[in-house]
């Protein structure tokens, strides 16, 4: 008798993580005798779709909920509520393997892996070496490109020596002769925001958080010039104020991260912007904006201090 199938997925707006994890983790436990699909919260991005042409590599079907397909799912990359399925809480969650701080609480007992890592694949890896499954070649051009992004070609201060390991057994596995080249234009493929309205630049990579009892999404807007984004500042801001208004968010801040030289403008839009000045140690302008030097990781270099400063009376 075949076992009830369980859906695999990444967070809303996926980025190459959150795909590649699917994509991978799901052939694991297929190997390891689940009957698993990897599915998507969302169409791949411009760099995602990239890395998928490059390994010839087929997307996951994008679903909007996982009912009446299947009642159990496999998260991975991700473990908090606001940032998966719409019904989320209508499933049972079987299994978690994520990189990401643990805001999550489910009735029924799981399997869940985390580690502190720079990218969810470089644990899904680990899982490989530790069952003994070998990972296909096209299957291993993902995870590699998954710690790619995530680390910004191992510069992010979210690396660990584990990411730097595995992502040369990965290359090796893959093909790729020099990480660093590929690397490069895979970035690029993913900073072509010219020809994106402002909506789709604040959602493409944006995540939802609930912290100091204040909403907050943040989104990551990769670019090769920090002037491709503050040129349209006025624009960007207004789409960032009518999700506040139609979404509820307290305050939407807005990462514009050159992936090239490692740094970061701030646009705060919403309140309290007090709380962003007091995390980054700076001073919003007129315009609601600020430099970063060396930010770059929402996860490590943007959440702890804003909770921080959020918590402060």
């Amino acid at each position: 008798m075949s076992k009830d199938k369980q859906f695999v997925f990444g967070h809303q707006n996926p980025d190459t993580d959150a795909i590649a994890s699917a994509i991978s983790y799901s052939y694991l436990e297929n190997k390891r005798g689940e009957n698993t699909e990897a599915v998507a919260l969302g169409k791949p991005n411009d760099e995602t779709q990239f890395a998928l042409d490059y390994f010839g590599v087929k997307a996951p079907r994008v679903i909007k909920s996982a009912l009446p397909e299947v009642n159990k799912v496999m998260l991975v990359d991700h473990n908090e509520s606001q940032q998966s399925v719409s019904d989320i809480d209508k499933v049972t969650v079987t299994h978690v393997v994520d990189h990401h701080r643990v805001n999550f609480s489910k009735p029924q007992p799981m399997y869940y892996t985390a580690k502190p890592w720079g990218c969810c694949c470089s644990i899904i890896k680990s899982l490989f070496d530790k069952y003994g499954v070998e990972v296909p070649k096209k299957i291993a051009g993902m995870m590699m490109s998954a710690i790619i992004s995530d680390t910004l070609l191992l510069k992010s201060p979210t690396t660990t020596p584990f990411d730097k390991k595995i992502i040369k057994d990965l290359a090796k596995i893959a093909g790729v002769d020099d990480i660093h080249a590929y690397g490069i234009k895979e970035l690029k493929a993913g900073t072509n925001v010219d020809d994106k309205d402002a909506k789709t630049l604040i959602d493409t990579d944006a995540k939802s958080y609930t912290l100091g009892g204040k909403s907050i999404r943040i989104a990551q807007i990769n670019v090769v010039d920090l002037n491709d984004i503050t040129k349209r500042k006025a624009e960007v801001k207004q789409a960032m104020a009518d999700e506040n208004k139609s979404e509820g968010y307290d305050l939407f801040l807005g990462m514009v991260t050159d992936v090239l030289n490692s740094d970061s403008d701030l646009i705060a839009v919403g309140d309290p912007k007090l709380a962003v000045e007091q995390a980054f140690n700076g001073k919003l302008d007129a315009d609601g904006m600020m430099k970063a030097p060396g930010v770059v990781s929402r996860k490590k270099q943007v959440v702890p201090p804003l909770t921080k400063a959020l918590g402060k009376k």
